[in-house]
């Protein structure tokens, strides 16, 4: 009898210990995965801005999708405007415009055009969301664009609500993006 005690107390122990480590584990996992993913995840787009921004130095404009903004940056060339002061008329300027390839500007950074458009940790199977367009703010026209992805694409098994339990701030329809579509901005939401 004391022996069948015994053990079941031993099993109860070991359950609740058990218990224990999981509840301390699990929101360290989590914030782990977070933390590793959604730097992962903010290096991409700030990838995919650095390549808008020289569509855009290239264009005048953002691309409005990956494949337009591949094909220019592998094509075309980024135009650089130089100013000296004119040697034969004094206080005026003169100004020359070279131009260098913006593939090689690209692979000097390292940004692959081929695989910008993928989220990580989807295996390519979930591309980024990408907009761009013209607006009108404070009585000019400009350029605008917006470039993300929701955290549940990205978070693997710890997409589900039931993980902002261990973050308030978690919430895996949120986007995590740079830009705005109603104000000339450009900056990631990471940063906040």
């Amino acid at each position: 009898m004391r022996i069948g005690i015994g053990l079941l107390l031993l099993l109860i122990n070991i359950f609740l210990g058990y218990t224990l480590y999981k509840n301390i584990q699990e929101p360290i996992a989590f914030a782990e995965v977070k933390d590793e993913r959604s730097r992962t995840v903010a290096k991409k787009l700030e990838n995919i801005r650095t390549a808008q921004e020289i569509y855009r130095t290239i264009t005048g404009e953002f691309a409005p999708s990956f494949d337009t903004l591949a094909q220019v940056l592998k094509i075309d060339s980024i135009p650089h405007i130089s100013t000296a002061n004119d040697p034969d008329n004094p206080g005026s300027f003169i100004e020359t415009k070279t131009y260098s390839s913006a593939i090689d500007s690209i692979n000097a950074l390292e940004i692959d055009l081929d695989d910008l458009r993928y989220v990580p940790y989807t295996d390519n199977a979930t591309e980024f969301a990408i907009d761009a367009d013209t607006m009108t703010y404070q009585q000019t026209l400009v350029s605008v664009v917006q470039v993300g992805t929701r955290w549940k694409e990205f978070m693997g098994k710890y997409a589900d609500v039931k993980y902002s339990k261990f973050d308030n701030s978690y919430n895996p329809d949120h986007l995590l993006k740079f830009g705005d579509m109603n104000a000339p901005n450009v900056s990631g939401n990471w940063d906040q």
